[in-house]
């Protein structure tokens, strides 16, 4: 039982959509890695700069400090005579521009750069201005004067470096604190930058179970089902043609599997009837025939010259008829076995002249009229005169049988291209089913006693004849049957 072809969607091998996976799953590890770089590079660059930060503050701080300590020497020196404050004080200026120097190494950007070189700046109006003053004290050692020097070290120098180092710190705390600033949009980024991989896995695992279960799992269910439903002689359940194109062709495999067993099936069931119809038409042949001898005897036994012509007539039409019923007895037997056709010269129209003997009856019952056409009427064709008679008789009795009331068949016959071209036309419903020209086995019948074996026999008898045969439904025109012989 052939399936339409029917066009399915090209799916992709499961060995693709595996690579496919494998690279999704590659490119999220090369995510997640780059993310992590991306991370660390973030948090490393932060904290070298928190750590520059740091040690300026800390430079800045310790310039501070040892201005103190520096400006403590002077005091010694000059207040107190300390014979070592003045080394003390040079020690001092040594430190503080190994700081300046720090602090001008580790600065970046213009306004760092430019806090560092005012401080510097300010350490050197120090260094200048601060020995004068304390030798002007020197001068005149009093309360008053020392009274003023201490006063212009507060307001003049020292406030001066204070405010210049205090603006130095307010930009390094600012800068701590854009970096703390960075740092968290660093950690928000690294965290955001490394959740997509880890959500793309999750969405990864969605499509790979939703993949599974569409490719692979629904398939092979499908497949389960078809072979248990096949296994049970549901030969009819087809597999789904859906999956991964390796589940696919096997599901392919399945329904081709499966129609071939209901093929093989049907050809067991007709070669069982064949089988039984072997058996059977030997034995009506045999109980036939015998009743047509005995009638034929008879027959002759009545046949005597001296009756009238309308008897004569009647006793000839019953001889001819049992002639006629004994060759299609024999033809009825070379359906079931094989006959070689006794091939000779025969007008065309006498057989089907012949053919329609029997069917006067019939056709007279319905009042159908045979409408023929055979060009040219006088033509001799060579072929088996009669089992083409008895393909005839069966396709007239089919049309009649067909036919409504009152109408009428249309036979027509004509060579082309060297073919002998007949056409059977009835004016019925068509017919209900397309005959199978390799059916081994009688077909479906219509008629309430009848064998089915009359469009089988016609296939039969056409392909002995190196004939062919087609039916057709005309719509509105009933069945149009095409017979073709070479010629």
């Amino acid at each position: 039982m052939a399936k339409p072809n029917t066009k399915t969607p090209k799916t992709r091998s499961l060995r693709d959509l595996l690579l496919v996976h494998e690279l999704i799953f590659i490119t999220l590890i090369v995510l997640a890695v780059m993310g992590g770089i991306f991370g660390i590079h973030l948090w490393d660059k932060s904290a070298k700069e928190s750590q520059r930060i740091h040690t300026l503050v800390q430079e800045t701080q310790q310039t501070r400090g040892d201005l103190y300590r520096q400006m403590k020497e002077l005091f010694d020196a000059f207040l107190l005579s300390d014979t070592n404050a003045k080394e003390e004080y040079k020690t001092y200026t040594i430190s503080i521009l190994k700081h300046f120097q720090n602090l001008e190494r580790l600065a970046v950007g213009a306004e760092e750069q430019q806090a560092i070189a005012d401080l510097k700046e300010n350490y050197k109006i120090f260094v200048s201005e601060a020995p004068d003053m304390f030798y002007r004290y020197q001068t005149s050692p009093n309360s008053e004067s020392r009274k003023a020097l201490y006063q212009d070290m507060e307001t003049g120098i020292f406030s001066r470096y204070e405010t210049v180092s205090k603006r130095v710190e307010n930009l390094l705390t600012l800068k701590q604190n854009e970096l703390k600033t960075r740092l968290h949009d660093a950690k928000q980024t690294s965290i955001i930058i490394l959740s997509i991989p880890v959500l793309l896995a999750g969405l990864l695992l969605v499509a790979s179970r939703i993949f599974l279960k569409r490719a692979i799992v629904k398939p092979i269910h499908a497949m389960m089902k078809a072979t248990r439903e096949i296994s049970t002689g549901n030969l009819q359940h087809q597999v789904p043609d859906t999956g991964a194109e390796e589940l696919s062709i096997l599901s392919q495999e399945i329904n081709k599997m499966a129609d071939d067993l209901a093929e093989s099936r049907d050809a067991l069931v007709r070669t069982e009837k064949q089988a039984a119809l072997g058996l059977l038409v030997p034995m009506l042949a045999h109980n036939i025939r015998n009743p047509l001898a005995s009638i034929r005897a008879t027959a002759q036994v009545i046949d005597v010259r001296e009756d009238d012509k309308e008897t004569q007539e009647s006793v000839n039409g019953i001889m001819n008829t049992v002639d006629r019923l004994e060759r299609w007895t024999t033809s009825l037997l070379a359906y079931l076995h094989p006959v070689k056709p006794a091939l000779s010269q025969v007008s065309f129209k006498k057989i089907v002249l012949s053919s329609l003997v029997p069917l006067q009856q019939k056709l007279h019952e319905k009042n159908i009229n045979i409408v023929m056409s055979i060009e040219p009427e006088e033509q001799t064709i060579l072929t088996d005169e009669h089992l083409l008679e008895q393909v005839f008789y069966n396709l007239v009795l089919n049309a009649i049988e067909a036919s409504p009331q009152h109408s009428e068949i249309q036979f027509t016959a004509q060579i082309k291209q060297n073919r002998l071209e007949i056409n059977i036309i009835d004016q019925g419903s068509g017919m209900p089913f397309t005959p199978a020209p390799n059916a081994i086995s009688p077909g479906k019948s219509t008629k309430r006693f009848g064998t089915g074996l009359g469009i089988p026999f016609a296939f039969k008898a056409c392909e002995v004849l190196d004939g062919t045969i087609k039916f057709q439904s005309v719509a509105a025109s009933g069945t149009k049957i095409t017979l073709q012989f070479p010629q």
